[in-house]
């Protein structure tokens, strides 16, 4: 214990030595009390660990201190954030040691307790966080610290108390994080969610991360060591970093672009952080000067990929991140992806908001979460979380020239509503940049959108299926008190089969639910009512099968269509409900639907068909309806 509580007083005093140089001696005075307060209020509390429970606040604290440079009072707060929710000390003792700023940071990260909540006890948390951000967005990353530490330290829990935590986290914390331009954070937040709720695909893709570090080490160096020697000859003060991307990423990649890890383009991109030029910069802009002297530099030696360039500079995302980005030819052959940035946009781009507080941006987002905050029952405000937390924004226009702030993956129907919500239940189609569309068709940054209206349409429950935006589906939800009369064992969206890793939801109706763990209605659901989650026995039946569908890409030659087929009938034993090719150029699309028993047999079956010669690419898609 005494070798603990030495790690534990180490690990306080290099908060200390942390915030020393940026505060007064008074402030610094004032954190050592906090620590000694909370150590002294957590007296005798252990951790699921079994270590002493003041090692989670230093560690917040440590996170407020060092990794997001946060000021005196957020670290103070972040030392006493459990203090109140979990000792006998109350706020007013907080209040009458450390003054008004502090008990309000420690009072909104304080889970109120309740007999009855409103909605859930997880929902009631997620609505008083975000309705802190009318005051003060300290309080925010008190709370993400927080998260993070406790994201950290998840081996320690039971496996459904990992989902609970893991599917908050996936749902809230870290797309709130990377809102707030904290883009450090959102990874990581990810990236534990991912590894505590799928460990087995986690491992997988890491695995196949790091061998992809190994085959492309050599080339990869090649190239940064070329790019160094541009930058010295240039006498450009600058040093290259290459970064590889983390397993969510590309995972996340692979279901948005239907492909597998062999096709999953930029596995890493390479960063070149400068310091600005100002003795030859010709405007009051030697930031963007010297990234386009760089930019220029590096085309005079490599081969630029047409259309590549993003120009986030003069075009900030809505988060504040600033950077320029281009894909250049390597000398093996490859396209690499370079961020040119200086010292400052990539300090931003680490602490986001704490840093970029752009009034503008501020002021919109607390409106958006105000909104949310405010909705009038806890699945609109889930509702509002999931679409206005989770995306970027884009800017479409009316025919008049209005701009739509829309977030990415809306669609024309979203636009419809955003214009008006009787233009919204009224909408039969749409003209986007002239051409005749769907509702349902995507939008992109630039679009011109026309909507067609008439008095006969009235709002329909599919289109909640492809209503993106928190106003559109509010208001469809309240038009159409839509319930399914669908009684689903297996979630419709993620199709879970035997033997993949599921989690099951306790319904109202007394029966279970069951999901892939990385289902993002899975997500929701243990990130909104937690208390649901059921532990459940999934194991593959020999007489229950399961529909799934394949898609093959190959190169077209003589009996390749036989070849897959004796695949399925002589090797599997396996029927087909539908075969569709499609052969252009001689590259041949298969779609294949079929029954399965479980997801082993399913897995079998794409790795004979891999081994085919001539195929290319196989994988699962979502059957067609």
């Amino acid at each position: 214990m005494d070798e603990v509580m030495q790690r534990i007083e180490k690990a306080a005093q290099h908060v200390f030595d942390v915030c020393e140089p940026r505060v007064s001696p008074e402030d610094l005075q004032r954190i050592k009390d906090a620590y000694a307060f909370a150590a002294e209020a957590h007296n005798g509390q252990k951790r699921n660990t079994g270590e002493p429970y003041i090692i989670h606040p230093v560690a917040v604290a440590a996170i407020a201190a060092e990794e997001l440079e946060l000021d005196a009072n957020t670290v103070i707060a972040s030392f006493l954030h459990d203090v109140a929710e979990d000792t006998p000390y109350t706020i007013e003792d907080i209040r009458n040691r450390f003054g008004d700023d502090v008990a309000f940071l420690v009072d909104v990260v304080t889970k109120r307790k309740k007999h009855n909540y409103e909605h859930t006890k997880q929902v009631d948390n997620y609505r008083q966080i975000l309705e802190s951000v009318h005051y003060d967005i300290r309080a925010l990353l008190v709370k993400l610290s927080d998260r993070l530490h406790n994201m950290r330290t998840l081996d320690s829990m039971r496996p459904d108390k990992q989902m609970k935590i893991a599917g908050e986290t996936d749902f809230f914390y870290a797309p709130l994080a990377g809102r707030l331009g904290l883009y450090h954070v959102k990874t990581e937040l990810e990236n534990l969610s991912f590894r505590f709720r799928c460990p087995r695909e986690y491992e997988i893709i890491e695995r196949q991360l790091e061998e992809e570090r190994v085959r492309t080490a050599g080339v990869v160096k090649a190239f940064t060591d070329e790019i160094e020697s541009i930058m010295k000859e240039k006498a450009i003060p600058a040093r290259v970093q290459v970064r590889y991307r983390r397993p969510y990423s590309i995972w996340r990649t692979e279901r948005e672009q239907n492909c597998d890890f062999a096709h999953v383009d930029f596995k890493h991109f390479v960063r070149i952080i400068y310091t600005p030029i100002t003795e030859w910069s010709r405007s009051s802009d030697p930031e963007k000067d010297t990234s386009l002297f760089i930019y220029s530099c590096l085309t005079d030696h490599f081969k630029e990929r047409p259309g590549s360039v993003s120009n986030y500079i003069d075009n900030p995302k809505d988060n504040g991140y600033q950077s320029f980005h281009v894909r250049l030819l390597n000398r093996a052959g490859v396209w690499e992806e370079l961020h040119i940035a200086s010292e400052r946009m990539h300090r931003n781009s680490r602490l986001g908001c704490i840093v970029e507080r752009g009034e503008s941006w501020l002021e919109r987002f607390k409106t958006v979460l105000q909104n949310i905050a405010e909705s009038g029952d806890g699945f609109n405000f889930m509702e509002g979380v999931s679409s206005s937390l989770y995306n970027e924004d884009i800017l479409a226009f009316t025919p008049q020239g209005k701009g739509i702030i829309l977030p990415k993956g809306a669609t024309a129907l979203d636009f419809a509503f955003e214009v008006h919500t009787e233009i919204g239940e009224h909408a039969k189609f749409a003209r986007i940049n002239g051409l005749l569309k769907p509702l349902k068709t995507e939008l992109h940054r630039g679009d011109c959108v026309e909507i067609g209206t008439s008095e006969d349409v009235v709002p329909k429950p599919e289109w909640l299926n492809y209503a993106k935006t928190y106003k559109a589906r509010r208001v469809l939800h309240d038009a159409l008190r839509y319930r399914s009369d669908k009684n689903y064992i297996l979630c419709d969206e993620c199709t879970p089969l035997p033997g993949d890793e599921v989690i099951g939801f306790q319904n109202p109706d007394g029966k279970v639910s069951i999901h892939s763990r990385h289902c993002p209605i899975a997500i929701k659901m243990a990130s909104e009512n937690g208390n649901t989650i059921v532990s459940v026995d999934f194991s593959p039946s020999p007489e229950s099968t399961y529909a799934v569908s394949i898609r093959i890409v190959a190169i077209d030659r003589y009996h390749l269509l036989r070849d897959i087929i004796d695949c399925f009938v002589e090797k599997q034993h396996l029927s087909m409900c539908r075969l569709a090719t499609h052969t252009e150029d001689d590259i041949v699309e298969c779609i294949i639907d079929f029954p399965v028993h479980s997801v082993d047999e399913l897995q079998q079956t794409i790795e004979n068909i891999s081994v085919i010669p001539g195929v290319d690419e196989v994988q699962r898609i979502k059957v067609q309806k």
